[in-house]
């Protein structure tokens, strides 16, 4: 908002009043801006618009080119943006991934290796990987734990740089360090995705030939619900912010940081095309001015894969009038998978998130009405249009319909993502679509929902793994990770690492998560476990937190006391 100035009199000895001065602020209160600091700013930005929320994008310049954040950049970007430099600075101090470096203090190394530590990872030696990686890669090159950057079927995975090594040894984080880049994964390009009949069905919404209500209705019929995690049905959600007045806007999470997840991600790398068709459909359907899509920055060179793809799309442009889109990049915090912490951060502030109501569909991305989406919920929409919704309500086990992309690691022969009956089992999973377990495991316990969806034993391996089967058990299905632990693992160990994730990750909006996490992982790191103080805390944390983070929380631990009394005893 633009306030008016205000004039200053000042009297003179003689009574007469002085000229008017405006009271103008020529720049921000805080340090003063070094020129050259603002004139490498200014060069890095070119003719990038200074808009607020841009101010993660601009952060991201200035990190990927000098490694770090030195404040000298951090109050010559506020005066570009015409900000106060402590918003600035606290929204870079919110993310994981922007190093700040004060006067005096030396920068980071030039590389930084980061050594995933989520669950999986832990399974298969990340531990020893970050003992022996500090002394083989020298000072040059800074070594950390970090939490789960989504590729869980390659455990150990780690990050050199922007560079993805999977199955990580010491020999290939070392050649990764030293500038080896892996292969781009091959991808269903633009071309070979119109050869197979892409995009047809969007040119025939847009000519008319199809109407929006009767995608809407196909998503109903099928029974399709939101595919991040909480399950909303997609077709109702359509219809909601539908109804809102426009302009509406659309928001895309691609930001899966749910430890065990990686399904997004795969499938981004195999087909980007199915799911941009998807986007636009939705956008068509319910009249969507702009989409923004938020990739986590952990997926380098996923996100390069789709802003290349975007560009080969705007360039052909299929269909006449094609809504904006926004590429957004993340910054490393897993609470930005939360919708309104998502937008939050879309809007270049800290991720943190809302206070509902008013509910995202009505109040969400710049206080439009927002259709807020999960990356798989629109891969499917296309191919639940062409074959019909009984085509993918027709699938199913055990009383359950549909399809879901179970995102399977740790102790089984053949990791990765499953597309499988909803409501298979995890046993019925392994057996078909895994090659068993691997080699000298048995089976012991299993996450059926990553990190904040439970832990449960072997003895209910019979459970239909689907949205409201496991509730009764403690548990949720979540974004469908599923982490199988065998003999050589404990419930107790995964408990702790998931308590350590929740801890590092809690945005610390609200007392009950940002305290409770870190008190509970004080409990359970202790060698005999108050389990009733643990009760107490764990229903606080349910009943106070904001968010789905602190609610979930204390999910593993209740499930450790109630399952794997044998591993406390």
């Amino acid at each position: 908002m633009n306030h008016p100035t205000i004039p200053i009199v000042v009297a003179q000895p003689d009574g007469k009043p002085a000229a008017s001065r405006e009271r103008k602020r020529q720049a921000p209160r805080g340090r003063r801006v070094e020129p050259d600091a603002l004139a490498e700013v200014q060069a890095l930005l070119g003719d990038a618009p200074r808009r607020r929320d841009l101010l993660i994008e601009h952060l991201h310049r200035i990190q990927d080119r000098y490694g770090c954040l030195a404040t000298r950049h951090l109050a010559a970007l506020a005066q570009e943006l015409r900000m106060a430099q402590a918003e600035v600075y606290e929204v870079a101090s919110f993310y994981h991934h922007f190093d700040i470096v004060r006067e005096g203090e030396a920068a980071p190394a030039a590389l930084t290796v980061r050594v995933c530590a989520g669950l999986s990872c832990e399974m298969a030696g990340a531990s020893a990987l970050l003992d022996k990686l500090p002394t083989l890669l020298g000072t040059n090159v800074r070594v950390l734990a970090a939490p789960c950057i989504g590729r869980c079927e390659q455990a150990p995975a780690a990050l050199a740089g922007q560079r993805a090594v999977p199955r990580a040894t010491t020999q290939a984080i070392a050649a990764a360090a030293a500038g080896t880049t892996p292969p781009v994964s091959a991808h269903v390009g633009y071309d070979d995705y119109v050869a197979g009949g892409g995009y047809a069905l969007l040119r025939d919404c847009v000519a008319g030939t199809r109407g929006a209500e009767s995608l809407i209705a196909a998503l109903e019929h099928a029974g399709l619900r939101g595919l991040g995690g909480a399950g909303f049905p997609a077709g109702r959600k359509w219809r909601i912010v539908k109804a809102e007045a426009g302009p509406r806007l659309m928001a895309v999470n691609l930001d899966e940081g749910e430890p065990g997840t990686f399904k997004d991600r795969v499938y981004l790398e195999r087909d980007p095309h199915r799911f941009i068709e998807g986007m636009l459909l939705a956008a068509w359907a319910v009249g969507i001015r702009d989409i923004y899509i938020y990739v986590r920055d952990e997926y380098h060179d996923a996100r390069a894969l789709l802003a290349a793809e975007l560009e080969r799309l705007r360039v052909a442009a299929p269909v006449p009038g094609l809504p904006a889109i926004h590429l957004r990049r993340g910054a490393g915090a897993y609470i930005c998978g939360e919708e309104s912490a998502m937008i939050e951060s879309i809007e270049g502030k800290r991720g943190m998130p809302r206070l509902r109501p008013p509910y995202v569909a009505q109040v969400g991305l710049f206080g439009r009405p927002t259709l807020e989406h999960n990356f798989e919920t629109l891969y499917w929409v296309r191919d639940i249009v062409q074959r019909g919704p009984d085509w993918f309500a027709g699938q199913g086990r055990h009383g359950r319909k549909g399809l879901r992309s179970y995102s399977v690691s740790g102790r089984v022969r053949e990791p990765g993502v499953k597309l499988a009956p909803a409501g298979i089992t995890v046993r019925e999973l392994i057996a078909e679509y895994c090659g068993g377990m691997a080699e000298g495991h048995t089976f012991y316990g299993y996450l059926p929902g990553g990190a904040s969806g439970g832990i449960l034993p072997a003895a209910l391996g019979d459970v239909p793994l689907d949205f409201d089967t496991l509730q009764p058990y403690g548990c949720f299905i979540g974004s469908a990770a599923v982490i199988v632990l065998s003999q050589q693992d404990s419930a107790v160990a995964a408990a702790r690492n998931t308590m350590r994730f929740f801890r590092d990750e809690s945005c610390g909006q609200c007392t009950p998560c940002r305290v409770g996490t870190a008190k509970a992982l004080q409990l359970i790191e202790a060698p005999r476990w108050d389990t009733a103080l643990l009760g107490e805390l764990g229903q606080v944390m349910r009943d106070a937190s904001i968010c789905g983070l602190g609610q979930a929380a204390p999910n593993p631990v209740d499930c450790v006391i109630r399952y794997f009394p044998q591993e406390l005893a």
